[in-house]
């Protein structure tokens, strides 16, 4: 099965389709080229017009949604570089993730909430998925996402 199958597979599992528009919501673009790498800006869980995964976790809403949040936001990057690139079978490696979690002040599992971006590019990228990493707890996020992450990726 290729990059792309486990892409769409993954997809449907999480009952969300990344076919349409990937909005950006400000005066910048989602990814920029530079040689071999790709700097993929911050991804929240947006689906279509809707933040999906919102509020501070350990407040408003759970490590479980988060996660969810996590591979939303996952997928929203991996669809921007399979747009871009014409296929995720062009992606020769994932150097870093960024993953910001808007939390609460006793929340300490901001690496479980990144593991399940980390699981996601494991999953649709195989070996090539591995990454280093960095996970971080914040106080606000843009439109109050629950999550946000970034990513470096080499073709």
């Amino acid at each position: 099965m290729s990059s792309d199958q486990r892409f769409q597979q993954a997809a449907e599992e999480m009952g969300y389709s990344f076919d349409g528009e990937i909005k950006i919501g400000g005066n910048y673009v989602p990814l920029v080229r530079h040689e071999q790498q790709i700097y993929v800006s911050g991804q929240i869980p947006r689906v279509g017009d809707t933040v999906v995964v919102t509020g501070r976790v350990g407040e408003a809403t759970t490590l479980e949604v988060a996660q969810l949040g996590a591979k939303i936001s996952t997928m929203r990057a991996l669809a921007l570089l399979q747009r871009s690139l014409g296929s995720l079978e062009a992606v020769k490696g994932i150097l870093r993730i960024g993953v910001y979690v808007q939390c609460s002040m006793d929340f300490t599992q901001h690496s479980e909430v990144a593991d399940a971006a980390s699981d996601l590019l494991s999953l649709v990228l195989g070996d090539i998925g591995s990454h280093t990493r960095t996970s971080v707890g914040v106080y606000q996020l843009p439109k109050n996402a629950s999550v946000e992450v970034e990513m470096i990726a080499v073709v």
